[in-house]
């Protein structure tokens, strides 16, 4: 792959970990597919900043189904005045399903950005917390980081499509990053909110493109 990517640009790859692939705890729609994809932009060595997201839950987490009496995975409540999909419990602290895809060479990140590790507040992206207990959606120090190394604009890639990479690629442009999403790189939990997740997207003008646009592997 042709270097065009300059040192103000940064790769974001979200929660690529075994449990969100088929057959995983919380399987996305042909998760696996984005593998070496990933793993080939990864060692094509375009982006000096390369972060990963990793989800990291502690057992028993306030986002698992299990720990609802009388709900089941998918259900949807309100938590802390919001509403909160229940899922099934996935990504546990120290666990084969939470670890980083063998599948991806990783020696080109730079960090890795732990998120939904207090039991009782749930995070989709990688820059905040979901809405805690006060209202708050407290900063996972992602924005910081990137914004110290100069860092103006970030391509987001990962699972899922319609939660994990929407949010990240949502409180990018909310801390002041040109935001693109290398759609070809991510895939949803259900093809069918793929229509919402470009709506949503584009509302924002986030920029849908696929790796492609970055030279040829």
């Amino acid at each position: 792959m042709k270097a065009v990517i300059d040192s103000r640009a940064a790769l974001i790859v979200v929660d690529v970990q075994p449990d969100f692939m088929p057959g995983g705890a919380l399987a996305c729609h042909e998760g696996d597919a984005i593998v070496p994809g990933i793993d080939a932009l990864l060692r094509a060595g375009v982006f000096q900043h390369v972060v990963a997201t990793q989800d990291w839950h502690p057992a028993g987490h306030v986002s698992f189904a299990s720990s609802h009496a009388g709900n089941k995975p998918f259900d949807q409540i309100t938590l802390y005045g919001q509403p909160q999909t229940l899922w099934p419990d996935h990504c546990v602290q120290g666990t084969r399903g939470a670890a980083l895809h063998g599948g991806v060479d990783w020696s080109a990140l730079n960090a890795v950005i732990r998120k939904g590790s207090r039991a009782g507040v749930d995070s989709y992206s990688g820059f905040r917390e979901n809405h805690g207990p006060n209202g708050e959606r407290p900063s996972t120090g992602l924005a910081g980081w990137l914004s110290e190394r100069g860092v103006v604009e970030v391509y987001v890639c990962g699972l899922a499509r319609d939660v994990c990479v929407l949010w990240t690629a949502q409180d990018a442009v909310e801390a002041g990053f040109r935001t693109r999403v290398l759609w070809d790189l991510t895939r949803p939990v259900t093809p069918a909110t793929d229509e919402a997740t470009r709506e949503a997207l584009v509302a924002q003008r986030i920029d849908i493109t696929d790796v492609s646009a970055l030279g040829s592997i």
